[in-house]
């Protein structure tokens, strides 16, 4: 706000918006990031009317410091919203990812499992785990690594 409010006037009008938006690179980078469309309308000199329109809520033809932070509180709830949204996307993301990785251990351990049990017995037996630690390259490989071959022990 006080980077557009050249004359210190404690509002805006039409003149300084326009030359700020044309000229001032921070007022520019701001409005672009800021995530409130109306604001963002400023940059936009086919819409810059109709944004000032919806700024200025009190229709005075200038837009006040309330007005301003008003529009900068709905901008920080837009933001706010997206960051939610996209820790939510990742938290399911990484749910996934758990869920996935837990599925192919278990079954991995289950086939190690299933290839050092032999006799099909549902147990085994210290020979059956000897064996199959020194002769089995699948059951050594899991071993190693825990079913995940970016692990290694």
């Amino acid at each position: 706000f006080e980077m557009i409010d050249v004359d210190d006037s404690g509002s805006l009008d039409k003149a300084e918006i326009v030359t700020a938006v044309k000229s001032n690179q921070k007022v520019i980078k701001f409005l672009v990031n800021c995530g409130n469309q109306n604001l963002q309308y400023l940059l936009v000199p086919s819409r810059l009317e109709s944004a000032l329109a919806v700024l200025d809520t009190d229709r005075d033809g200038h837009i006040d410091a309330t007005e301003w932070e008003e529009a900068i509180e709905t901008a920080l709830s837009n933001k706010l919203a997206a960051r939610a949204a996209k820790r939510e996307l990742q938290a399911k993301a990484a749910t996934k990812e758990i869920e996935e990785f837990t599925a192919e251990f278990r079954s991995a351990a289950k086939k190690c499992f299933e290839l050092i049990d032999k006799d099909g017995g549902g147990t085994l037996s210290k020979d059956e785990i000897v064996r199959a630690v020194a002769e089995e390259p699948q059951v050594i490989s899991f071993l190693k690594t825990c079913g995940d071959e970016n692990l290694s022990f």
